[in-house]
C-alpha cells in the first residue's frame, strides 16, 4: 500500500491528500515534521535529503516534492481526468502547478508568516504591506483567469493544478489581512465545495 510521511497540517501535504481523494487511492499516513517525528534523522534523510514533507513509498519507489508526487499519483493510478495526456492539455496544467510554486507561494510567504504563524522575525510592517500587496496582485491574475475558463483554473473541468490552487486560496482567505473582492476566484472557491477531497483537506479550517 502507498505510504505518505508527513503532518497533515501541512499544505504540502495536503495536496497528497487531496490527490489521493480524487483518485481514490488508499494509503496509509505516519505524521512527520515539526511536534512529530523529526526530519532530520538519518532514517528520513535517507528518504528525503531536504528533511521535508511530504514523501511517498510505493513499493521499493520513494518520492519527495509535492508537485511531482501528485503528478505521479495521477500519471501512475488511473488519473488521466486530472492530468490528461494530451501534450498541451498537461502543459496548461502543469503551468498553473507552477506557476503556484514558484510565483504564488513567493508572494504570500512573509505576510503569512508574520500573521499567522506570528514568527518574531516577520513583524516589520512595511514587509508585511508589501506581501499583502503582491500577495492580492497575484489572486488578481487567478481571477482573471477563472474569469475566462468560467469553471476551473486550467480549463472547463477540475484538473490537478485546482489541487495546489485551491489549497493557496484557502490559505489567503485564512488569512488575516484585507481581502479585495475578486468575484471569480469567489465563485470558484465555492464551486470546489462539491468535492470532498476539497472539504476534508482544503476546508478544513486549516490555513
Amino acid at each position: 500500500m502507498l505510504q505518505l510521511l508527513g503532518k497533515i497540517t501541512s499544505i504540502n501535504v495536503r495536496k497528497v491528500l487531496w490527490t489521493c481523494a480524487e483518485l481514490q487511492l488508499p494509503f496509509e499516513q505516519e505524521d512527520w515534521g515539526s511536534g512529530f517525528r523529526p526530519t532530520n534523522t538519518p532514517d528520513f534523510l535517507a528518504l528525503n535529503p531536504n528533511a521535508m514533507v511530504p514523501v511517498i513509498k510505493d513499493g521499493d519507489f520513494v518520492l519527495w516534492e509535492s508537485n511531482s508526487i501528485i503528478r505521479y499519483l495521477a500519471s501512475r493510478y488511473d488519473g488521466a481526468r486530472l492530468y490528461p495526456a494530451d501534450p498541451q492539455a498537461r502543459a496548461r496544467v502543469d503551468q498553473w502547478i507552477d506557476w503556484q510554486a514558484s510565483e504564488l507561494n513567493r508572494a504570500w510567504s512573509y505576510a503569512f508568516l508574520a500573521l499567522v504563524r506570528k514568527l518574531p522575525d516577520h513583524q516589520d510592517a512595511e514587509s508585511i504591506r508589501l506581501s499583502s500587496v503582491n500577495w492580492a496582485r497575484h489572486i488578481a491574475i487567478l481571477d482573471k483567469q477563472l474569469e475566462a475558463t468560467g469553471a476551473f483554473i486550467a480549463g472547463r473541468d477540475f484538473s490537478l493544478a485546482d489541487i495546489p490552487i485551491g489549497l493557496s486560496l484557502n490559505r489567503w482567505f485564512s488569512t488575516p489581512l484585507a481581502h479585495p473582492h475578486f468575484p471569480a476566484v469567489a465563485e470558484y472557491f465555492e464551486r470546489l465545495v462539491d468535492r470532498p477531497g476539497f472539504l476534508a483537506h482544503c476546508r478544513n479550517g486549516t490555513p
